[in-house]
């Protein structure tokens, strides 16, 4: 009815500076979509244990559905219950994007080239359950199941046995559903911007103290670029004099290690690069420090989605320009263990700071073709550089494949005993692995 759309678009031009519950939350969200239709898609992708959505606000030109060459990025916020100020200041960022469309044209030409996805409570249960907001610990940590949300996944170096959590499966279907580029996940207890790995173990250089990706470079350059367009985090002090983080940011791993952790699970099977921002010293702050925090974040949550653009993309066709679903793209000399593979339109994105690359393509059953590429920064130009491949000889499908859910980095160490591992070698027995499972 036309009453009750009018209350929706008022209750969306009006967002306090409060905690929003459930029902607020919603109706928030749904406010925001009836006002800006064409520019937002709501859906709700599971409920958790206590059966309330797990509401994503999808931002963009075209919000509803992926198109080849805009990337897709998200942020996720409250995955710990108690853990608050990203579950806010995620509702202002809904509100500053859309009300900035068509008006400031960074804004604008952000929307236009990027699909944003909003996840402003991974843990509803969770926060419902905060009936006294502490700084620092409430049960409300965990979902209904008394289960560390941030610990459910499968992890790449030990065999993880925790019962994955309903919010846990919606967020890996999420994952898998979409072609997720870049994400960041939001926490609170601590000022820093945190990378992967979060576990790690000798291949990764876990024994002296840092585990280290083969993408270290890229995600030192998205942590930094978060904690140094923040209002205080790049000074790198801290919560307390115990913890200093030079720059204001941190390998997972030298922080603390933990198994399970969602960024290492999206680096590893989603092909997307999660970083975890510990944005609060308090974990639940009073609601009269909720405009500061959101003035503090609003430039490096806008700078952070300007990275998605980093980097190369492109398409990977057959004689006939067909896509080519999972052939695999990646650049020389950075392997992942899960390789990252082409989308059902054939397309790859690879985040990769500026410089001269070889990208190697490879459809299973047929020759690698390497494209040496230089690489500028085009993130001030909403688009990663463009490099297409097409392979004349190709005319099937190539089968699906996955990687394996076994822990990976563990599997391989022990099978190959016998010799020092580097990653390559991880690499090659991983894609073998695959192939002959």
């Amino acid at each position: 009815d036309v009453v009750g759309i009018l209350c929706l678009v008022s209750v969306a031009a009006t967002l306090d500076f409060k905690y929003h519950h459930s029902e607020e939350l919603e109706k928030y969200l749904k406010g925001v979509h009836a006002e800006y239709p064409s520019l937002t898609h709501l859906h709700s992708i599971g409920r958790s244990v206590e059966g309330r959505d797990l509401w994503v606000l999808v931002l963009g030109r075209f919000p509803t559905h992926h198109k080849i060459g805009i990337p897709e990025f998200k942020y996720v916020a409250n995955m710990h219950g108690d853990e608050t100020v990203g579950r806010e200041i995620l509702l202002h960022l809904i509100d500053f994007l859309v009300t900035s469309y068509g008006h400031d044209p960074l804004i604008t030409r952000l929307l236009n080239n990027t699909r944003i996805h909003i996840m402003p409570t991974m843990n509803p249960d969770g926060f419902e359950a905060t009936k006294v907001p502490d700084c620092y610990y409430t049960r409300g940590r965990y979902n209904k199941n008394g289960e560390d949300l941030n610990r459910n996944f499968p992890d790449a170096f030990e065999n993880n046995n925790a019962s994955i959590q309903p919010e846990t499966r919606a967020v890996m279907n999420w994952i898998k559903n979409e072609t997720f580029v870049l994400s960041a996940n939001l926490h609170g207890g601590a000022l820093v911007a945190s990378y992967t790995f979060d576990n790690g173990n000798s291949v990764t250089g876990s024994s002296k103290g840092y585990s280290r990706s083969p993408d270290d470079d890229v995600f030192i350059h998205l942590a930094k670029t978060y904690s140094s367009h923040h209002a205080s985090m790049y000074k790198g002090t801290g919560c307390d004099s115990s913890q200093t983080f030079p720059e204001g940011i941190t390998n997972g791993y030298s922080w603390y290690q933990l198994e399970g952790g969602m960024q290492d699970y999206n680096y590893v099977w989603g092909q997307c690069f999660e970083i975890t921002l510990e944005l609060s010293c308090c974990k639940y702050p009073p609601a009269d420090q909720l405009e500061k925090f959101w003035r503090d974040n609003k430039v490096a949550l806008i700078e952070y989605i300007k990275q998605v653009h980093l980097g190369v993309k492109g398409q990977v066709t057959d004689k006939n320009g067909n896509p080519i679903p999972n052939a695999i793209v990646e650049a020389k000399g950075r392997p992942h263990i899960c390789p990252y593979r082409t989308n059902e339109q054939g397309e790859y994105y690879l985040l990769l700071l500026p410089g001269t690359y070889v990208i190697n393509a490879t459809v299973p059953g047929f020759k690698s073709m390497l494209k040496t590429v230089e690489i500028p920064d085009n993130t001030g130009n909403f688009s990663a550089l463009k490099q297409d491949f097409s392979f004349s000889e190709v005319s099937i499908r190539p089968r699906v494949v996955s990687c394996p859910k076994i822990p990976l980095y563990q599997e391989l160490t022990r099978a190959s005993a016998a010799v020092k591992p580097t990653l390559h070698v991880l690499v090659l027995m991983t894609a073998l692995l695959v192939i002959f499972k």
